[in-house]
């Protein structure tokens, strides 16, 4: 590995993407959102279907006509499909309820791995998602495990579908998140773990701001230390 790689792991809504994207304009850092890339390929195998229902063999067998790549926008990153802007439209909740079994499937999981390596190759790096530092690179020279508990998760979640135009109940929004983690932390395939070397943080009752600081005082500390 040439490059710096910064891992955030971690539970659904807990400000993974948040944080990574401060880490990454702070150090002028590539960000990478993992869970976006997982979350086009599910939009893409629900689009399969008139019913959106997803055919995990169609859509297993049909990686090589999915396209993902990420834009800088005036606010946030845009995730775009086959040249098609879906920044929004993935994080709609038939995509939440269906994106962890999507993830289970070692065929796609192999099919994006290959994708963030090729990310890597000339670019430092700040990535998040459910098995970066375990998996798609463990030797990350800072690895980072956020949790908390599922209620704060749920109200945040909730609080992010009202902001785009998603209206779904905070119980469903709970259901969800408890479902999901279930599914992530069983799967055969790259299960949901923190990694041995990585710095948890539960931040259930954490700002954004100390949050951030913790992570970046920690990835000084890191840098620090490989210089000398």
């Amino acid at each position: 590995m040439d490059k710096l790689i910064i891992a955030i792991d971690g539970y659904s809504a807990t400000g993974k993407s948040t944080h990574a994207k401060a880490l990454a304009k702070k150090l002028n850092f590539t960000y990478v959102d993992t869970g976006a890339m997982y979350r086009a390929v599910t939009l893409f195998g629900l689009n399969q279907n008139p019913k959106n229902i997803i055919d995990l063999r169609l859509l297993n067998n049909s990686l090589n006509q999915i396209k993902i790549h990420f834009e800088e926008g005036d606010e946030e990153q845009q995730t775009f499909l086959n040249n098609e802007n879906v920044t929004k439209v993935i994080r709609d909740p038939r995509v939440n309820k269906n994106v962890s079994m999507v993830a289970a499937q070692k065929p796609i999981r192999s099919f994006l791995n290959d994708q963030q390596h090729l990310l890597a190759l000339d670019k430092n790096l700040v990535m998040d998602g459910r098995d970066i530092g375990t998996v798609v690179f463990p030797n990350s020279f800072c690895k980072f495990f956020l949790i908390a508990n599922p209620e704060v998760r749920a109200k945040r979640r909730y609080l992010e579908q009202l902001e785009v135009g998603f209206e779904e109940s905070l119980e469903e929004v709970l259901q969800n998140i408890n479902s999901r983690d279930n599914q992530d932390e069983s799967r055969v395939t790259s299960p949901l773990q923190k990694a041995n070397d990585a710095i948890e943080i539960d931040v259930s009752n954490l700002n954004i701001n100390r949050v951030f600081n913790m992570l970046y005082n920690q990835v000084l500390k890191k840098l620090e230390s490989i210089k000398k």
